[in-house]
Formats: structure tokens, sequence, C-alpha cells
């Protein structure tokens, strides 16, 4: 699998050039490739009584590379790539690798807790699988909620920045904030009150027994509470990128990961594997906390007073989402039982349910309004 490092750093630089002309569409689509690819080679394996692990294998580079052509075509649109070979940088070279090292770090500040997480969950048998698979479930509401939202607000943040326009930078500091907790926190109240079901319908079958379940779900839980906060800092981190500002993101991160550690070793030996979400979720609300106090007092938080009312309509409608999905849950506990084959069926169905009362209730109370997003 080696050569898709190759592959897939080419592909995000190609992301990034489509992202910086406000096309995205592509850069987000890229990674269905993977998948498809992946699908199909278990399908081969399987008919051809193949290796699974050798295809899957083989299939990763070939979908880095697919993925590779795929974004170059649709970049050939906007901009033709040349080589240049030159012994001394120019200037912009240097801005460039000045402000590169710093927003590594702090840009996969939550990566970096889950790996330094696992490492310390190693010492307890089974805790890596059940952070692993409880790490699968929550980092798709993580890309929704905060990468996706981060990819598109920072091109036009730091456009708004250098023309100096102070009310399109509040504006769209004000909507991407608010996009995030739109999609955030009926996301956490979901992973909170229904962390046991998910698990149950997505793993629970053959060799992931029923405490295997448990212990999954329960990692899934406290990973949870820290959901807005994990896309809270994607979002805040932007309003310093977008002033060129890497540095202080970076030392940020350097806290959030240091009280991960410190709480994840301090109370290991008694509380176990489990003590690795609540560090996560405690250490990255802590960052978030941290970002708005220096924002607000460097006098570059500008978010609306409107941001107020429009969280208390999300909270609210999140709360009213989250009584009708336990009231769900419970009435088909039967048909989400551990033994019931068509559990997936079934949760799929509930949640689609109470998404769609809580994208009713957020219509309804004047918070979703697609126009109010729209970057331009």
């Amino acid at each position: 699998m080696f050569p898709f490092l190759l592959f897939v750093s080419l592909s995000s630089f190609f992301s990034g050039i489509l992202n910086s002309n406000n096309k995205f569409a592509a850069a987000a689509a890229a990674p269905i490739i993977l998948n498809i690819i992946l699908i199909l080679s278990l399908i081969l394996s399987y008919k051809l009584n193949l290796n699974f692990a050798k295809q899957l294998s083989y299939g990763v580079t070939l979908a880095g590379l697919l993925q590779l052509i795929f974004l170059l075509f649709v970049t050939l649109k906007f901009y033709k790539p040349t080589l240049t070979f030159k012994l001394k940088p120019d200037s912009k070279v240097k801005f460039f690798f000045k402000k590169l090292l710093p927003s590594i770090f702090s840009s996969g500040v939550t990566q970096i807790n889950i790996l330094i997480g696992t490492i310390i969950a190693s010492f307890e048998a089974g805790a890596v699988s059940y952070l692993y698979y409880a790490d699968r479930i929550y980092q798709i509401n993580l890309a929704i909620a905060g990468i996706a939202v981060g990819t598109v607000s920072l091109p036009v943040l730091s456009k708004a920045f250098k023309e100096k326009n102070l009310k399109k930078l509040s504006n769209i500091q004000s909507k991407s904030f608010e996009l995030s907790l739109l999609l955030s926190i009926p996301a956490s109240f979901g992973l909170i009150f229904a962390s046991n079901e998910i698990v149950n319908a997505l793993f629970g079958y053959g060799s992931f027994s029923t405490e295997n379940v448990k212990l999954t779900a329960d990692a899934l839980k406290y990973f949870g509470y820290g959901v807005p906060a994990f896309a809270l800092v994607k979002i805040l981190s932007n309003f310093f990128f977008a002033r060129d500002n890497t540095k202080t993101p970076f030392y940020i991160s350097i806290g959030i990961v240091i009280a991960n550690i410190s709480i994840s070793i301090s109370f290991f030996s008694s509380l176990g594997f489990i003590i690795i979400p609540i560090a996560t979720s405690i250490s990255t609300w802590l960052g978030v906390l941290i970002y708005i106090y220096l924002l607000n007092r460097r006098k570059s938080l500008m978010l609306r007073v409107e941001l107020i009312p429009n969280f208390l309509k999300i909270l609210l409608s999140s709360i009213i989402m989250s009584s009708i999905l336990v009231m769900t849950l419970k009435k088909y506990a039967s048909y989400l039982d551990y033994s019931y084959s068509y559990k997936a069926i079934y949760l799929i169905s509930i949640v689609g349910f109470a998404g769609i009362i809580y994208l009713l209730s957020c219509y309804l109370l004047g918070v979703l309004k697609i126009k109010n997003y729209k970057t331009n």
C-alpha cells in the first residue's frame, strides 16, 4: 500500500487547487473511487478464492492512482501544472514552507490525539479495537460538521481578510460556526443516546460479541460528547489560518495534546481504556475555549449577535429529535436486539426518521435556510 502515500499526497495538492477556485465537488467525490475499488476487490477475492488482504492492498494503491488521474483531469480546466527546478526558492515558496509545518500539526490534532490514545490503550487487551471501531463511527460526523465546513470556508475567509471586508468576514465566521453546530450537535446527541444500538447494528455479528458491543459503545458515547468540539476546532483554527497565522493554532494544538496525555495517563490505571475518549473530548473542549479566548482578545472573533438565538434553536431541535429517537429505540428494542438479523435496517429507518424531525424542526424555527450558507 505504500505507493498510495505518493498518489494521495499529489491528489491533495490538486484538491487544494480546486478548493481555492471554489470547486469542491470533485475533491469531495474522489474518495468514492477508493470505496468502489475496495468493494470490487472483496467481491473479486470471494469469487476467485484469492487472498483478501493482498487484493485489498493492491486495491488501495490502484485506487490512489485512479484518484490522482481523476483529480488531475478535473484540475486541468483551471490550472495547468508545470515542472520547474530552481536551486534557490523564491520568497513565496519560502513563505509556504514557513507556514506549512505548524499547520500540519494543528490541522491533525484530533487524529494525533487518537494516535496517542491508541498507544496508551494498547496496554489493555482489546482496547485498541474498541477505540478503532468507535473512531470510525464518529469520524463520519466530524468529516461533515468540521472538515467539510472548514474546507469550504477557508478560501472565502482568506479572500475576505485580504480584501479587508469586515462585513463579509463576520458573516462567513458566523455562518461557518453556526453550520458546524447545526451538524455536530444533533450528531453528538445521537451518538450519546444511541451508541449501543449503532455499534450493535453495524458490528454486532459473528465474532463481535455482546461484550464487545458494550465496550465499543461506551467509547463511542464519550467520543460523542466531544463531537461539537472536534468540529469547532477545525472551524476556529481557520480564523487564524485565513490571516496567515499558523503558529497560534500550532501552540494551541500542543496544549490540547499535552492535556490529553496528562488526563489519559493519570486515570488509565483506575478507569482503563475508557479514559481515552473522555480525555480526548475534554482536551478538545479545552482547546475550543482557548481558541475563543485568544480570538476574542485579538478582536478577530466577529460573530454576529443572532448566532446566540440560532444556537438555542439548534439545541431545542436537537432535544426534540433526541426525545423522539429514544422513544422510538425503546419501542422497537426487540428489532434492535443483538440476535436479530435485520437490526441495521431498523436502525437506519429510526435514525432517518429522527433526522427528518430534526431538519423539519430547524426549518420551522428558521435556522435551516440554504441561502444562509452560500459562500458567495
